[in-house]
């Protein structure tokens, strides 16, 4: 009996000893990472220690804990409502959690000496987004590296302009500097701020950085990467080139469409002088697809405003981002086989290069993956909440999402509500890689059979 073979404990036992593999899947392991995270900030969360007036109890730091890890910033108690213990277990939940786990795992890996498995490989590769085992190394020392340095950049401007302007103490700054740096770059939206970022509507430096270390952290580290050692345009990979034009328009896309949407609007834009609308609506622009913060009140907004959030939300940042979404390159690969469709094109082309049929393929699965998930949980909201639609709407795309941008309702709904988010939040974050992986292994189970083509009705 192979069960009672006692080469076969010796030899798993030699291959844990030689690279800690224990013959479980990526996806597996990656699922168990972001669970051991969430259980180990729960029971930090749960001491009494954690509150800042009461203690969380143990579903309000389950929630916390895995709105923290899954970097979405819907939340059932405020982070005000923490103490500075409290505060710091959420932070180093989101940096962890935003970096992401696989991340930490092939640098661990590296730096241990301890050699991957072809599985772990094939997930690195897809993560990174690299096609040779011999670049993961240059590539994840990279990406902590660019963490450290944007996160470190914006720490000091922040904590220079708060300080220097007379806005709060020295000590006030530093932390909510250190505080809001790490939650933007990592696209989670947590502020200690009282109404998020509505108190900066006039504040141009505080904007201006903010913003722009949301789209960092929402661009996707090989697009960075990338940027750093060709530092010119013409260098950069079709890919890098394509994602930087499509994300710029997407920005100023949604930048028009919220202040054209909302300027007539009293209880948002509507009560501010043009240049706070400006700012506010970029700030919300850039903060909707990727981040959870406000610049205005979210429960105000129109119904036209909250259906196009739900798409910005929907659509994400970029790949091996801190930010979720289907991701920026998935929509780009949809909309151009569309129009290779339209044109009819037999090839799906970008930027002067043709897309490989898998790429489409793959692309369509997360995308329809998405939707019916989507579907299937704003069908449960519907039945357990007597709450509008749209809102619910926006509350299953915040999570799903990971965005966590919403209408402020999420402390409102029943607990069988907020277990169907917590289950989206841990989907938005996990599920995403675990598919790509379950891709770009399909070829173990390819077989030599082919099927008579047949006749289908369509469109």
């Amino acid at each position: 009996m192979h069960a009672l073979d006692p080469r076969r404990g010796i030899a798993t036992y030699q291959r844990i000893r030689r690279g800690g593999n224990v013959g479980a899947s990526p996806p597996t392991l990656l699922a168990a990472g972001f669970l051991s995270l969430i259980t180990i900030g729960t029971v930090l969360l749960v001491l009494p220690a954690a509150g800042a007036v009461r203690g969380l109890s143990l579903f309000e730091a389950f929630f916390t804990a895995t709105a923290a890890v899954t970097v979405t910033s819907l939340t059932i108690v405020e982070p005000q409502q923490l103490s500075l213990f409290g505060q710091w277990v959420v932070l180093i939940l989101i940096q962890i959690g935003g970096l992401g786990f696989v991340t930490f795992a092939v640098v661990s890996a590296i730096t241990l000496g301890h050699r991957m498995s072809l599985r772990q490989q094939t997930l690195a590769l897809e993560a990174f987004n690299q096609t040779s085992t011999a670049r993961l190394r240059s590539t994840a020392v990279s990406v902590l590296r660019i963490t450290v340095v944007i996160e470190v950049a914006a720490m000091l401007l922040l904590f220079l302009w708060w300080w220097g302007s007379g806005r709060m103490p020295a000590a006030q700054a530093l932390y909510n500097a250190v505080f809001h740096a790490i939650t933007a770059f990592n696209n989670a939206g947590y502020s200690l701020f009282e109404g998020s970022l509505q108190a900066f509507v006039s504040d141009t430096a505080t904007i201006g950085i903010l913003s722009i270390v949301v789209i960092l952290g929402g661009l996707g580290f090989p697009v960075i990467v990338d940027v750093i050692r060709k530092r010119r345009w013409s260098g950069l990979q079709p890919y890098v080139r394509l994602m930087i034009i499509s994300g710029l328009t997407l920005h100023i896309a949604a930048f028009l469409a919220f202040w054209l949407l909302e300027a007539h609007n009293p209880r948002t834009l509507g009560a501010l002088a043009w240049a706070d609308q400006a700012r506010a609506a970029w700030m919300q622009s850039v903060s909707m697809r990727t981040a959870g913060f406000s610049t205005f009140d979210m429960s105000a907004i129109d119904d036209s405003t909250a259906l196009l959030a739900a798409v910005l939300m929907f659509i994400g940042g970029g790949s091996m981002s801190t930010a979720g979404g289907i991701k920026l390159g998935t929509f780009v690969v949809i909309m151009a086989a569309v129009f290779a469709f339209v044109t009819q094109r037999r090839e799906v082309v970008l930027m002067h290069r043709t897309l490989a049929p898998e790429m489409v393929q793959k692309s369509l699965a997360v995308v329809v993956v998405t939707v019916l998930t989507a579907v299937f949980a704003l069908l449960v909201l519907t039945v357990l909440e007597d709450v509008a639609f749209i809102s619910l709407l926006l509350e299953v795309m915040a999570a799903l999402s990971t965005a966590g941008l919403s209408q402020a309702l999420t402390h409102q709904l029943s607990t069988a509500s907020q277990c169907v988010l917590l289950v989206l939040m841990f989907m938005g974050r996990v599920g995403p890689l675990t598919l790509v992986y379950s891709l770009a292994t399909r070829n173990r189970a390819r077989t030599r059979i082919r099927y008579p083509e047949m006749e289908f009705q369509v469109g």
